[in-house]
């Protein structure tokens, strides 16, 4: 069924798929529905310039961003059922050091990104023209180099995890006109490692850091004053170093990726915290989790990984993991290190 030129599948707007990896063109896109991964889109007329190390689609899956380690260190592309449009004109004012982790805020009318070098984070405006004006930096800079950036649904925070030094995690006030608003507090129990991954749910009520060091995990309460006390770990802990984080758009459940097989780990959420870990996949990413994602209505989750096929997706409901969907007829070209859907 066609609406507006759009495809629908069972009543839900067509989606895509982004892979970042680390070999060229190091970043491929599909169309996702119901049954599975589509046609590999036509790479972009302008690559990314070295590995995609954060991909994200902006709310409405108009446009592209990717964080990459060669300067310019952020891309953005338009995106339609079309694939990849013209790749938009670099920001004025670049990112300093290598591109991690990135993230369009919920309206599409900012994009930040993590990076390698002093203040360790870059936001900017944006529109249909693309970059507009650098916005305040955050000060204090990160403690170190950036790897996870994540916005709030309404737009009132935004939350980077680095490496380094404790805390490891900051949150910001957002202010869409300006940018980063004065640092909350610490919160009173830190990540134990360098933070790889952060996430908030959709009601933006928590937040949740992956890290190096074991529990691998920890999440707290967000409100107005910023982080509350932190939630109990879960009590069968991720297998090893959390490396990217996502909540369903319900805030019913928690992915962790992780270097530690089973690779990814799934719990339920609720006001509590973490529930019991569901069961694992029948068939395991091949590899290393480096990226996670949900689909926009929660039905499937994506997991990025280091072996072949790179990507691995799977049906998902209330009862877990469904059957692994078939692979893309064209995989990834290397190493997956984060994904994405959009639409």
């Amino acid at each position: 069924m066609i609406v507006g030129g759009i495809p629908m599948m069972f009543g839900v707007s067509a989606q895509f798929l982004a892979v970042g990896h680390d070999t060229t063109p190091f970043i491929s896109a599909y169309p996702w529905s119901a049954a599975g991964f589509g046609t590999k889109f036509s790479n972009p007329a302008t690559l990314p310039p070295s590995r995609c190390n954060g991909v994200s689609f902006s709310a409405s899956g108009g446009y592209l961003a990717v964080g990459h380690e060669i300067t310019p260190y952020i891309g953005v592309y338009p995106f339609s059922a079309a694939g990849f449009g013209t790749k938009f004109a670099d920001p004025a004012v670049l990112p300093q050091g290598g591109g991690i982790g990135v993230a369009f805020s919920a309206d599409g009318g900012s994009v930040a990104l993590a990076h390698g070098t002093t203040p360790f984070a870059s936001a900017y405006s944006f529109s249909a023209s693309g970059f507009g004006a650098a916005r305040r930096n955050p000060s204090p800079a990160l403690g170190g180099i950036g790897q996870a950036v994540a916005f709030t649904n309404a737009g009132n925070f935004i939350a980077l995890g680095y490496s380094t030094a404790s805390p490891y995690i900051d949150i910001f006030p957002w202010v869409s006109s300006t940018g980063f608003g004065t640092k909350k507090s610490d919160p009173a129990t830190t990540p134990t490692g360098s933070v790889n991954g952060v996430a908030f749910t959709k009601a933006g009520d928590a937040v949740a850091a992956v890290h190096s060091a074991s529990p691998f995990v920890t999440a707290w309460p967000v409100s107005g004053s910023g982080f509350g006390t932190k939630v109990s770990n879960p009590a069968t802990l991720p297998a090893g170093t959390g490396l990217a984080v996502a909540f369903s758009p319900l805030g019913d459940f928690i992915a962790v990726a992780h270097d530690i097989t089973p690779f990814i780990s799934v719990y339920p959420w609720s006001g509590s915290g973490f529930g019991t870990k569901i069961a694992d996949p029948a068939t395991l990413p091949a590899g290393t989790g480096q990226g996670v994602a949900f689909t926009s209505d929660g039905t499937a989750l994506a997991v990025a990984h280091l072996t072949s096929p790179y990507v691995s997706v799977y049906p998902f409901s209330v009862a877990g993991f469904g059957t692994k969907f078939s692979n893309p007829g064209t995989l990834p070209a290397g190493g997956g290190y984060s994904v994405s859907f959009g639409g």
